[in-house]
This record gives C-alpha cells, structure tokens and sequence, in this order.
C-alpha cells in the first residue's frame, strides 16, 4: 500500500496520518515524499517541495521492488511534481487502484497546491483516479469532475449532521451521521481517504470501503478526547473501529 504525500511534522496529517492509517487496516505501508512541511497543530510555517527527480526515484524504487496493491495520493504542490507522478504511474503495465486526495489548503489555512496546479491535477490525475475525495470547498474549486467516482466528504458543511456522498458511474449513496464537535480535527481527510485505499487493497469494493472508512474515521473523532498541542489536534490513530 503506496502513499504519495506530503510530510507533515507534527504528525497529524500527510505521510504520517497515512502510514498510522495503513497500520490501523493491516496493510503494509510504503511512501513516496513529495514535499517537507514544517507545521504543528497551530499551522504551516514552511514548505520545500522535493526535486521531481527525487520523487521520480522513489516511485522507480518502491514499484521495481515492492508489491503494490493501491496508491493514496495526497499533497503534491506544484504542476511538476503532479506531472511527474502522473507519468510514471500512467506508464506503469498495470496500475493499481488510486485514490486521489486533492489536497490543496491545510488545516489552519496555509496553502498546499499552488493555484496553476489545479488545471494539471484535473487533466492529468483524475482521469487516472479510481476514486476522488475531495472536501466541500476542493469540489468547488475542482468543479464538474466528469465520470469520476467521487466521495465528497461533508465535514465542512455547518449542521448537526454530516453527509458524505458518493457518486459516480452505477453509484449514489449517501451516509449520514451526526457531527462530532472536536478541535482534535487536523488530518481527518487525509486518514479517510487512506482508509479508503487501504479497504480496496483489502479486496474491498469502492462503497464498501468506503462505508468502512467514514465508521472509522467517526470512531477517532469520538475517542479522540484527549488534545494535543494548542491548535488543531491530530485525531489518535490506534483508538477506532476498523
């Protein structure tokens, strides 16, 4: 199981919420670093993009080697690197199944794909994408998706309730679920999605791992009572139902 991310090192979201994620499920984690963050729960402070040759090298590495039976994709920053990623992945005999997290604005705010990304990450990574999980204001950002398969996740709405939705080529469902208030918040995407990749390496299907992976994220909200640090606190990977 391959996440292709951005470090985030505070630990809550990027690289690390993935592969605490994968360990939850049971698959065995493999990254591919595409960008070094210096960020914590109060926000991003600095961001330094790896050379694409770097982040060429460490898919070459990874697939010449290792099995890979899905591919999360997270933060990837620049038009470069989204090409780069993009090429090799299109190239490869048989692609694994890719979730694609759109990831563009952190937590507290700080952005994390620059704006002339955005045409590249449609016209490049989409297509390839099994699954598209974008949150409320990406989607709108992102616009008509096509005939993707999308979970937009419903985090961002106001309301009581929760409504993520699935949509896609035979699909439309739609889970609903009470909000859990927290401030233990920061990585939430990024562990939904994962668990979404790490339930179709599971042999899963798309709804199925799905459903599993929005009980699992609620399941961390719910457990994550203590808080760490002073801003956005990570959810507590170890504590949910899988």
């Amino acid at each position: 199981m391959l996440t292709i991310a951005g470090s985030d090192s505070g630990g809550g979201a990027g690289i690390q919420a993935d592969l605490k994620t994968f360990l939850d499920h049971r698959v065995y984690g493999m990254s591919v670093v595409t960008a070094i963050t210096a960020q914590n729960t109060r926000g991003v402070t600095g961001v330094w993009p790896v050379p694409p040759e770097g982040v060429r090298a460490q898919l070459a590495a990874v697939f010449s080697d290792l099995p890979v039976d899905a591919v999360k994709i997270g933060m990837l920053g620049d038009a470069a690197t989204i090409e780069v990623v993009a090429s090799f992945l299109a190239a490869l005999p048989s692609c694994p199944p890719i979730v694609l997290d759109p990831v563009m604005i952190a937590k507290g705010g700080s952005p994390l794909l620059r704006a002339d990304a955005v045409t590249a990450l449609l016209r490049r990574l989409v297509p390839l994408a099994a699954l598209v999980t974008p949150n409320l204001p990406e989607a709108e950002t992102l616009g008509d998706l096509g005939d993707a398969t999308v979970l937009y996740k419903g985090g961002h709405a106001e309301g009581d309730m929760v409504v993520d939705r699935l949509v896609g080529p035979g699909v439309d469902r739609v889970w609903r679920h009470p909000r859990v208030v927290s401030r233990n918040t920061h990585g939430t995407g990024c562990t939904l999605s994962s668990a979404v990749a790490a339930g179709i390496a599971r042999g899963l299907s798309i709804p199925d791992a799905c459903d599993r992976a929005i009980a699992y994220v609620s399941g961390l909200l719910v457990a994550s009572v203590e808080s760490l640090g002073s801003g956005h606190g990570p959810l507590l990977h170890g504590l949910g139902d899988r």
